[in-house]
């Protein structure tokens, strides 16, 4: 009898107010979704005749791709029965949480493509740098809300800094200066949104160019990934090495022209002509196979997905929820610029995943994480009277 009692207060607190459904953001959720499913059709056509270890992968990777959809959205459900106030109260749990799970792939990682950035579990494996970088927008949003909403002294500026500065380092020493840049962009959103004083901004950009300059110097950055960044500017000058990833990215989409060569038809995807196509370079998949009308339909979708948070940030109840779903934000819209940008040889190739659309269970899950964040601000964004 008080097992039952106890199941049955554990179901009655994973419900969510009718009010507060009524509130519920569904159409960014649903352009989330709707992402997710076209992302899953792309790495079928990217992966559904090439081999691995001998065996044709065919389904696979789309198949558990959709199954990190379905743990996505339950995940999103649970978070949107918990007020946006437990993970602010939390902050420093997660944020300490974050930095344990990184000290420990420090230790016991799993090397893959040059970094030791993930931790294996049975079949499974985790990359603790997705996780650190959603605790980093939690401990800042928190940081931010008690200055009072407003970074106006170099000494609070000091101080996100120093929180942000932490794990960052843990994940450049992996070294992953991919992730490193998205959590740089994506705390630089969140303190200008958070009234950063203009004042300061011109010691804090010579602060940050001292910073990148003593970083480029200092080993931490390898020099294959010193060449990817160097690449940018003349691909064509090592085309069969660091070049050869944004040529070919680059001849598919061309390749795709306004209607795109046909599912599953893509001339360089088909191929196999695109390494790693099914996750960094999925969007020269999507301009192959769709070609710009692919593209600029998936853009659509991201546009007025990123336009509804935008708005969410903005009619937040508090500060907290407004910094918090500006760190969201800003990290997706780098992320888009990014991967979208190495695709067609405007950035440096970084292995950023293409949100909800790249192949992967722990940016995934991240995706959702975020999301159901954002939602619960925009739900909770008006005080419930009974």
């Amino acid at each position: 009898m008080k097992q039952n009692y106890k199941i049955k207060k554990i179901l009655s607190n994973l419900k969510i107010d009718k009010k507060q459904i009524s509130e519920l953001d569904f159409t960014t959720l649903m352009i989330a979704v709707a992402i997710v499913i076209f992302g899953v059709l792309n790495i079928y056509s990217a992966t559904y005749n090439k081999t691995l270890d001998g065996v044709l992968i065919g389904f696979r990777y789309s198949k558990l791709q959709l199954m990190w959809l379905v743990i996505g959205l339950i995940v999103v459900y649970c978070i949107l029965t918990i007020d946006y106030s437990f993970f602010k109260n939390y902050a420093y749990v997660i944020y300490g949480a974050s930095i344990i799970l990184l000290l420990i792939n420090k230790f016991i990682g799993t090397e893959s493509k040059g970094a030791q950035s993930w931790i294996k579990i049975g079949s499974f494996a985790i990359q603790p740098s997705e996780f650190a970088k959603l605790a980093i927008i939690i401990i800042v949003a928190k940081k931010i809300e008690d200055m009072g909403g407003k970074i106006d002294s170099f000494k609070k500026l000091l101080t996100i800094f120093i929180y942000a500065i932490i794990p960052t380092s843990l994940v450049i020493i992996q070294p992953d200066m991919g992730m490193g840049m998205v959590i740089f962009f994506t705390v630089l959103a969140m303190v200008v949104v958070g009234k950063l004083d203009w004042k300061i901004i011109g010691g804090g950009f010579l602060i940050l160019f001292i910073t990148i300059a003593a970083v480029w110097n200092s080993g931490l950055i390898q020099d294959y990934q010193k060449k990817r960044i160097i690449t940018v500017f003349n691909p064509s000058e090592d085309s069969l090495g660091n070049g050869y990833h944004v040529i070919q990215a680059k001849i598919a989409i061309g390749s795709g022209g306004l209607t795109g060569n046909g599912y599953l038809n893509g001339t360089q995807t088909k191929g196999g002509f695109i390494p790693e196509a099914w996750t960094d370079f999925i969007f020269s998949v999507v301009g192959d196979d769709w070609g710009l009308i692919g593209t600029v339909g998936l853009l659509t979708l991201y546009g007025v997905m990123l336009f509804r948070m935008i708005n969410i940030a903005r009619d937040s109840k508090d500060v907290f929820g407004s910094i918090m779903v500006s760190g969201v934000t800003g990290s997706m819209i780098f992320s888009i610029l990014e991967n979208m940008g190495m695709n067609i040889g405007l950035m440096p190739i970084t292995g950023i995943t293409l949100p909800f659309m790249s192949y992967g269970g722990s940016s995934m899950l991240v995706y959702f994480m975020s999301l159901a964040l954002v939602l619960n601000v925009g739900m909770r964004h008006k005080k419930i009277n009974f």
